[in-house]
Parts: structure tokens; sequence; C-alpha cells
């Protein structure tokens, strides 16, 4: 693919922005070169002094329509590390309510006002714990920290990406089901949309995305600017039809949802190689969107540095919608071959066109010194000016060799725990 850079940019500037237009006064508001998250608490502390964080903030971020200076930031299912049984994770506070934060900017610091907590339709709080077989089940063994079994959840999520609706509800995408989650304004389930049809409404999204990888749903949500579609990504190539048979592939997903009628289209999106994936979707227009691609490595790091964190701009405009009108486990086939494990030449040769892609931000080389392994929220403020924000992973991962516990997340090129950081980018070329 060639990569035509789109801006190159000015300087950099702490921002929190939204769709198109949501902010106009926000000029009026001064803002630090970057800005982290304050007040952070330890949670919990393990046998070996290992402290867990009450941050987490930082899957997904949306302005706070018509109140500059305030943003949604939005945590993941909670601290959790890979253990040492296959297929297990290790949770460090089990109980633990995944959540939307609302902040104020003041100063260089974020300042919490207000906790939204995720919350059924019974009004309880749900956990980040995975979903049974049959309804989202990943099929992982949650354990607590002690190497206890812990039950599963039917209405766990693993929230990581959002949208604010015009109404002020919330829609949030997971990496289980995937489900969409209709949150109202309190935190509420409203309805719960997924490929089985077991959420609250009954609706469903194709069956194909039942076949998402464990740990790798649907990790962007946008909403057009009219307020009427869903545009969500899928962070890895599904696997579909297998494992074995896409660990090359290079194919993502990306699914519209018209919220009124519940029509659906797909879309590819091809990721630059192997070892990346996707992180956030946000909006431009209707057909235009911006994506966060990444690898999974930290900058600097002595021995597998990171190599790749850019942002993209996306068009749907010219590509092909890719749904399968018999609704297929395996989705459209072409030549009896799913969509993931066809080449170039296949998808060329069946007229199939993936999305235009052009590199808009290039991370590692535009901010300097840019530290963070996860950078998953991406927002506009306006046509010139968006802001990315980092996943800390609430200050833990998991250690090498891998056990039932985990270990302080130190960014190689700070020497320091991770915390939420949002870095302003300024475009020279106006994206709208």
């Amino acid at each position: 693919m060639t990569v035509v850079r789109y801006f190159a940019p000015l300087g950099f500037v702490f921002l929190f922005a939204c769709k198109k237009n949501d902010n106009p006064t926000d000029n009026n508001i001064s803002y630090p070169a970057k800005a982290t998250l304050a007040g952070a608490v330890v949670m919990t502390t393990n046998a070996a002094g290992v402290k867990v964080y009450n941050g987490g903030y930082g899957s997904s971020i949306a302005n706070v329509p018509g109140q500059p200076g305030y943003f949604y930031l939005m945590t993941d299912r909670g601290p959790n590390a890979d253990g040492i049984i296959k297929d297990s994770k290790v949770f460090a506070v089990p109980g633990f309510n995944p959540q939307i934060g609302k902040f104020k900017l003041n100063g260089d610091s974020l300042v919490l006002v207000e906790t939204i907590h995720i919350k059924s339709a019974a009004n309880t709080p749900v956990t980040g714990l995975p979903n049974p077989a049959g309804s989202g089940g990943t099929g992982e063994t949650a354990l607590d920290k002690d190497g206890k079994t812990l039950p599963e959840d039917p209405d766990g999520i693993d929230s990581e990406g959002l949208a604010v609706a015009p109404d002020g509800s919330f829609w949030i995408s997971d990496e289980y089901g995937p489900h969409l989650v209709h949150l109202d304004r309190s935190g509420k389930t409203l309805e719960r949309i997924n490929p089985f049809g077991t959420g609250t409404g009954g609706r469903k999204i194709p069956k194909v995305f039942a076949n998402r990888r464990a740990n790798r749903g649907m990790e962007g949500l946008t909403i057009t600017p009219d307020g009427k579609t869903l545009v969500g990504i899928m962070q890895s190539p599904l696997y579909n039809p297998s494992k074995d048979a896409v660990k090359n592939s290079l194919y993502t997903r990306i699914l519209t949802y018209d919220i009124a009628s519940g029509q659906s289209k797909q879309y590819i999106y091809k990721l630059d190689n192997k070892n990346t994936a996707n992180s956030e979707i946000t909006v431009i227009s209707n057909n235009t969107f911006l994506v966060l691609e990444r690898d999974g490595e930290f900058p600097g790091d002595a021995t597998k540095p990171s190599l790749i964190k850019k942002i993209y701009k996306i068009d749907l405009s010219a590509a092909t919608d890719i749904s399968d009108a018999t609704d297929g486990a395996g989705g459209k086939l072409v030549n009896g071959k799913t969509v993931e494990v066809l080449t170039d030449e296949e998808l060329q040769a069946a007229g199939i066109k993936t999305v235009s892609k052009s590199l808009v931000v290039d991370l590692l080389k535009d901010v300097a010194a840019y530290p963070h392994d996860k950078p998953e929220g991406i927002v506009l403020v306006n046509s010139t000016t968006l802001a990315v924000s980092n996943d800390d992973d609430f200050g833990i991962i998991p250690p090498d060799p891998a056990n039932n516990t985990y270990i302080q997340k130190i960014l190689p090129l700070t020497g320091k725990t991770d915390f939420n950081t949002v870095y302003f980018i300024k475009l020279a070329t106006p994206l709208f």
C-alpha cells in the first residue's frame, strides 16, 4: 500500500475531542501539552507488593456534549493478566465494575467528577468477568490472584469502544460477544445486541462476528454525525474458518449498524502486517473515519521495540459491502472460501474492494518520545486537531515467564508506572 501523509504535525497540546462541531466553544480553553489522570488510588496489592491502580480510563474517549473541558473516559473489563494455565486470566479485582468516568480538565490533570457504572437491564452493576458459552464466552478460565476459579457473568463486558448518542445515552462495543450495548445516562442497559440474540432486546448482528478471536473483539466504536449509524471495527481477523487458517490474514472487518432498523453492512480493513491490530475508530463524516492501528510492543524496549503505532484516515464510500444475505456462520463466501483466507488477487477477481487508507499520524515519529504500548483512544476536536489516549492496564502486566500473578507495568522510555495520558496533535491540513 502506498501511504500518503495527510499532514505534518505542527505541535502538541492536550485536548479531548468529539465528532464534528460538537464543542464549538472549546477554543476558549487553555490546554497543556499533556494531561494525566489525577488521584488514582491503589485498589489492591499482591504478595509481591505490586500495586493495582484504579486508573484504566483509556480504552476510549468521547467529548461531553455541550460542556467544553469535560470528557468521558472508559475502562475495559478491569485489571487482569495472563495466567500460567492455558487460556486463563487472573483478575486482580474480580468484582471490578467497568465504568465511564466524567473528567474535568484542570491544568495538566484530569479530575474525576462523576463515575457512571455500567449496569445490567436489572440495574445491577456488571463485572468484567467472561460470559458463558453461547452468549459471548471466550473459553477463558477466570482466576483470582490466589488461583481460585471465578464464576462467569452473563452480563459481563470487556468494554472497549464508546460512542455518545445525540440524546446523551451511550453505546459501547466489547471484546466478548462482541456485544453492542446501549446504556442510558445512568449506565443502565437498555439493549444488548450480539451475534446470538441472547442479549436484552434480542436483536442480532451478523453471525460471522461470533468467530471473533478471544480478546480481539470489537475494539472500537463510533457513531455517525446524524446519530443514526454505529460503526465498529474488529481488532484482528476473525477466526474464520479457524485459527490456523487465518494465521497470516490481514483482513479485519468493519460493521455499520443502523440503530433504528437493525440493518448492517460489512467492509474489509487491511492491516499493515500480521503483527498489528486495530485499537479505535472515530468519525469524521458519514463515510470517513480515523482508525488507530498498532503493534503491542513498548517504544524503547531493549529487545523488541514498538515499530507501528499509526492513525489512518479511511473511506467506506468506494469499498465493497461483504454482507452475507443468508447470514451464514462463515459470512460471505468466495469460491467456497471465507473472506479472511482470500488473497489480494482473489479479492480483486471477486470485485471486492477494501476501504481506502491514508496515513495521518505516526505516533512513534510525530510525538516526541511517545512511551506507551497501548494507544487505544482517538478523538477529533475539530478539523485540524485530534487527541490520543492510552490504556494503562491499571498499572500491571503479566510477568515473563508467566505465572498466576502480575508485575508493575513500567514504561521503558520513562522508567515509571504507566498512567493514562492524552496527547493533542495539531494537523496542518483540515480533515473536513
